[in-house]
């Protein structure tokens, strides 16, 4: 489990370290934050103030936050689909400018998965367009460090879907893993 007090292991780490930023569930009074943060992060698609409070309310439990000095610079929102509670599904990733290229993405999302609420996840799914480079960077990075598989389809097809007004989504599922420690699948 990382913990604040971690020590840095790269660069980037230490400057994630130095840099003091605190990770959090979200709490309703979040909601105007989140709905700027977002603003801020082209290309991510804008959502209503109203799903932004539900992300940090209904959702909070399977959703991150990440501040700065007071100052909301991250946010993963996602949720256990109902018919697949081993999988948590990753809506939206956001960093502000100022806290980019500090690992803060892939230190939300690693967060995220340790908490109990996360337990029974053996899969993290999210859907990319195909030119989204940081995302698929970002995920295909955090399955390769832990050597999770992956596999990815055409979820959200442009012209079925969206009737031509966005592009494709492409469903990356990253897993299954091992939530068992080594020494108890020793012992059976």
């Amino acid at each position: 489990m990382f913990t604040e007090t971690a020590a840095p292991t790269t660069s980037s780490d230490k400057a994630l370290a130095d840099a003091d930023i605190s990770l959090r569930k979200p709490v309703g009074e979040d909601g105007a934050n989140l709905h700027a943060l977002v603003r801020r992060c082209k290309p991510l698609d804008e959502n209503s103030l109203y799903c932004n409070l539900l992300q940090c309310t209904h959702f909070a439990d399977t959703c991150i936050a990440a501040e700065l000095d007071g100052e909301m610079v991250g946010f993963i929102s996602g949720y256990i689909p109902p018919k697949q509670p081993n999988t948590l599904f990753v809506w939206q990733v956001a960093v502000d400018a100022k806290a980019r290229g500090l690992g803060l993405a892939s230190r939300m999302l690693a967060e995220l998965l340790e908490r109990n609420d996360c337990d029974n996840v053996q899969y993290i799914e999210t859907t990319i367009t195909p030119d989204n480079d940081a995302s698929w960077a970002l995920f295909r990075r955090f399955a390769d460090k832990r050597r999770y598989r992956t596999e990815t389809f055409i979820l959200f097809d442009s012209r079925v879907h969206f009737s031509g007004a966005h592009k494709d989504e492409h469903l990356l599922r990253i897993g299954p893993f091992n939530r068992t420690p080594v020494e108890e699948t020793l012992s059976h």
